[in-house]
């Protein structure tokens, strides 16, 4: 069961109240959930967040996501999610990933080849009207 720490909307039409809670990913955004890690409220000045750090930390030490909102307010709040960077491609003789050249160019469609021949006379006769 993939578990979640998402917001939970609560509070009246037009005024949000949001509880942060751990639910399964499966479930609907107001759905059941499985504990409330605390709540957010985005209206009173200043923003009001109210966490169980430990609970939370628990949570994401089990293997929980959070959504990218949360993640935002854990990340405002101190709270390190401790998620592993992305591993780096390894390129061969040390060019840049982007100077790679493709192993098998892609063929040119007989337009492109005749749009590119108009450029390339176009571009040509500038140039000799430039020098004389």
């Amino acid at each position: 069961m993939p578990v979640v720490l998402r917001l939970m909307r609560a509070g009246a039409k037009k005024r949000p109240f949001y509880r942060v809670v751990a639910a399964d990913s499966r479930r609907q955004r107001d759905g059941r959930f499985l504990e409330i890690l605390g709540h957010y409220d985005p209206i009173a000045k200043p923003h009001t967040l109210v966490l169980q750090k430990d609970r939370v930390e628990e949570w994401l030490g089990k293997g929980a996501q959070p959504s990218e909102q949360v993640a935002s307010l854990l990340r405002s709040n101190g709270i390190t999610m401790g998620r592993p960077s992305k591993p780096t491609k390894k390129v061969a003789d040390g060019a840049a990933p982007k100077a790679r050249k493709r192993a098998v160019k892609r063929p040119v469609s007989p337009r492109k080849t005749r749009a590119r021949a108009v450029r390339a006379k176009k571009k040509s006769s500038t140039a000799a009207a430039a020098k004389s």
